[in-house]
């Protein structure tokens, strides 16, 4: 079957006419992701200039990167005559019926959105959240990633640690350490308070406002429990409570003190005569 001149001359001019249109879009998608790309590293270094928190400068810049992505889809389907006002009203609907399916993964993620936005921690800093404990390593857009005091990686869904109680342990550049020993009923109470205030003052680490608190704190079952309360900077709270409490029990040791530990009298009665 021959072909007349005249659809002979249609069928090329529509072959040229497509095949510039998808070259262009070739060209289009290429050129478009270059620029997406510089935008994303010119935000990227614009905030760093700034001083932006480092926690946020990768979730905004993705965010450039990916909005500039969705404009030269968009552009691109304009190019073959793809009617883009229906094109959105169907990804929205879309949209609702994936956010409907994902709604566990959307929570995380607007939970992760609002810990960049309020940042109630930053990374390095020392937390409890979602029934976990470490220092934050990442804050990730659907997850928060922690690593324990014994070097463990924990993951927590951002969605449990922006709906509990946050304990951000690095918050503050001081942190007191709430101590508590024991002496006898029989020891000199105002001895014994004597001495652990001689080894508070005797330590550098121990800081002079706030006032350390030593006191009797409760009269328990087997000994006087007195409270000890001296504020440190945060990073020598464990070295100075681990400290006190070795050199609190040979102090009160050798100034005669001793402490008791729980212990229960038992009296036997003779049974009864026949």
């Amino acid at each position: 079957m021959e072909l007349s001149p005249e659809t002979v001359q249609e069928l090329v001019a529509m072959g040229v006419a497509w095949g510039l249109r998808v070259a262009g879009a070739l060209v289009l998608l290429i050129v478009g992701r270059l620029v997406a790309g510089a935008l994303r590293a010119a935000a990227r270094r614009a905030m760093e200039r700034r001083d932006v928190d480092p926690t946020l400068v990768p979730f905004l810049s993705a965010i450039v990167y990916y909005v500039a992505l969705a404009v030269v889809v968009i552009a691109v389907l304009g190019l073959f005559g793809i009617e883009t006002t229906s094109l959105v009203a169907v990804l929205g609907a879309a949209g609702l019926a994936v956010g409907l399916a994902l709604q566990g993964t959307l929570s995380n993620f607007a939970a992760g959105v609002m810990l960049l936005v309020f940042r109630p921690f930053k990374l390095g800093d020392f937390v409890e959240v979602g029934g976990s404990m470490g220092a934050v390593k990442e804050i990730g857009i659907f997850t928060t990633t922690l690593a324990t005091p014994d070097n463990k990686k924990v993951i927590v869904p951002n969605s449990a640690v922006f709906g509990g109680t946050i304990t951000n342990y690095s918050a503050y550049d001081t942190r007191r350490n709430d101590m508590v020993v024991g002496i006898s009923y029989d020891d000199d109470i105002a001895r014994a308070i004597q001495v652990v205030e001689g080894l508070l003052a005797a330590d550098d680490r121990v800081l002079d406002e706030p006032e350390a608190v030593v006191a009797v704190g409760d009269l328990g079952a087997s000994s006087v429990d007195l409270i000890v309360r001296p504020w440190c900077k945060g990073e020598d709270y464990w070295g100075l409570r681990a400290d006190l409490t070795r050199k609190m029990k040979e102090s009160l040791e050798a100034a005669g003190c001793s402490i008791p530990f729980p212990q229960r009298d038992v009296h036997l009665k003779p049974p009864p005569a026949a």
